[in-house]
């Protein structure tokens, strides 16, 4: 398989994160695949959003889950953009999708959708959340899961491997050569975060890696030439 280069909750380097806008920006861009967060509202939508309150990126305040649907859609999420829902982002854009669960509450949800529009094609399921991971496995067989990690990464591979999941993605702060070998070795994709620079983008090839997830446009046009 190609180094793939994954677009950042869009492209949130030149257009508001997880944003319609952003999600656009990154299929013109040429990306393989989009990267985004999903919470559930109050009233059980699939809110498409990273932090779990609404302070940083929008001009509102609190929870996501305090607050309705109606409510989050009333917030500037960016350039007049409004928080989207995961079904909005399925039609803006045909790229396929990395959705990574960040309120574990999520995953049931997420897993019905995917079974309603046989999305296992399109959608690769991503958690810091081993029970998520595990959770929706149960729920949607065949679907494409994969364990994200920060710092702390010396077991990865092996809670990968326990939640049948299939890739890591990691911090390439925190990113060992010995790690790496034992995912390939353990038969688990290596996915590199955040590469944002051209340094960045010669470490993630020095140690071998499967494809890098990126704030950047032109990193996706630069990647296939760096080595």
């Amino acid at each position: 398989m190609s180094f793939l280069t994954i677009g950042h909750r869009g492209v949130m380097g030149v257009a508001p994160e997880n944003t319609l806008r952003s999600f656009v920006r990154a299929e013109q861009a040429g990306m393989d695949a989009i990267e985004l967060d999903l919470h559930l509202s109050k009233d059980g939508a699939l809110v498409v959003m990273h932090d779990a309150d609404v302070d940083r990126t929008t001009d509102g305040t609190g929870p996501i889950s305090g607050k309705t649907l109606a409510e989050l859609r009333e917030l500037d999420a960016g350039d007049g953009e409004r928080i989207p829902v995961f079904e909005e982002v399925l039609a803006a854009v045909r790229a396929p999708l990395q959705a990574e669960i960040k309120d574990v509450a999520a995953a049931r949800a997420l897993a019905e959708v995917i079974r309603a529009r046989d999305l296992t094609g399109r959608v690769e399921v991503l958690s810091f959340h081993d029970e998520a991971l595990a959770e929706i496995r149960g729920l949607v067989p065949g679907v494409r899961t994969a364990l994200v990690a920060d710092h702390g990464q010396s077991d990865v591979v092996e809670r990968a491997l326990a939640v049948g999941a299939a890739a890591l993605v990691l911090n390439i702060r925190y990113l060992t050569q010995a790690t790496v070998e034992r995912a390939h070795a353990a038969g688990l994709r290596v996915i590199g975060w955040v590469v944002n620079t051209q340094d960045d983008l010669r470490l993630v090839r020095a140690l071998g890696l499967d494809g890098a997830t990126t704030d950047r446009p032109e990193i996706r046009r630069t990647g296939r030439f760096t080595a």
